[in-house]
């Protein structure tokens, strides 16, 4: 990765100037950056500020070039971004790629309690199969595959929302369906804690949204109408009145679209017989034979 060095001002008007496909400036190549994996070039400024964004959205652990089209769709390695972030952000990158190695590793866990969250070994004989899993640092027994309260000769829970009460060391749960504080993702299992915030939930980690109270699919439901009736009617966390400000944002966006393509149809109807024409002329011409 290339970074930028200062160089007196009449130096820098002899370089060319190289365009930045982020924000479509263009600058000398000394505030350019280079990704080394698939040799994309943009703008210092900008390749920092998205890498700051992922990383403190905790969108990517893997960070991939800002560019869409990149034909070798490379990646940011560790030294390329611990070069452009600050401390803190590279610690913080540094734990979201410790907490998705552990997700990814069939023979270690999470604690499940909130006052703890150690990460626990599993036995490597049998990782898949639930198993008692003593955790080291709080000394709470639970279950290896739904994190519940440890159940020999009975089957799993699926969904089913877990919470420690702080201080806890003992397996006591506390299972209060609505009230709970972690829930797993209905989709692809992992676990999420929700202090604060509305009901409508995004995974992180499958970006599948969904109901905190019943857990039913959200990723259909621009509208929240899922708010409406129900057990969960009036639950969503906000006014009466930001939700159908929502709605309207919603309906006018689609409406926007609708009325764009309603102007525009007449337009390329009337623009069709002239592309069609100038692909035959175009088609003719490369039939006619080479002069000699």
């Amino acid at each position: 990765m290339t970074t930028a060095r200062y160089r007196p001002t009449w130096d820098l008007v002899l370089d060319p100037l190289v365009s930045c496909k982020l924000c479509l400036g263009e600058y000398p190549v000394e505030q350019m950056t280079t990704i080394a994996q698939c040799q994309c070039i943009f703008c210092t400024l900008c390749l920092k500020q998205y890498v700051e964004l992922l990383i403190k959205e905790g969108l990517e652990t893997a960070i991939s070039c800002p560019d869409a089209a990149c034909p070798k769709q490379g990646h940011l390695q560790e030294n390329e971004i611990e070069c452009m972030v600050a401390s803190e952000i590279m610690q913080r990158y540094k734990k979201l790629q410790f907490e998705r190695e552990v997700l990814l590793d069939p023979c270690r866990t999470w604690c499940p309690s909130s006052t703890c969250q150690a990460v626990c070994q599993l036995q490597e004989s049998s990782p898949q199969d639930p198993q008692l899993v003593q955790c080291k640092a709080c000394d709470i027994e639970f279950c290896s595959a739904c994190k519940s309260n440890w159940h020999p000769g009975q089957g799993c829970q699926e969904n089913m929302p877990i919470s420690f009460l702080p201080g806890e060391t003992s397996s006591v749960f506390k299972m209060e369906e609505d009230d709970a504080p972690i829930k797993r993702c209905p989709k692809c299992k992992v676990y999420i804690e929700r202090d604060e915030g509305c009901a409508q939930m995004m995974c992180k980690n499958c970006k599948h949204a969904f109901c905190w109270y019943c857990l039913e699919s959200l990723d259909d439901d621009f509208l929240l109408i899922h708010y409406d009736k129900g057990p969960c009617r009036n639950k969503l966390g906000h006014s009466r009145a930001s939700v159908i400000w929502h709605r309207t944002q919603v309906v006018g966006i689609f409406a926007g679209f609708g009325l764009l393509l309603l102007v525009a149809s007449p337009f390329l109807l009337l623009a069709t017989p002239f592309v069609l024409c100038c692909k035959c002329k175009c088609n003719k011409g490369d039939d006619d034979p080479l002069p000699t």
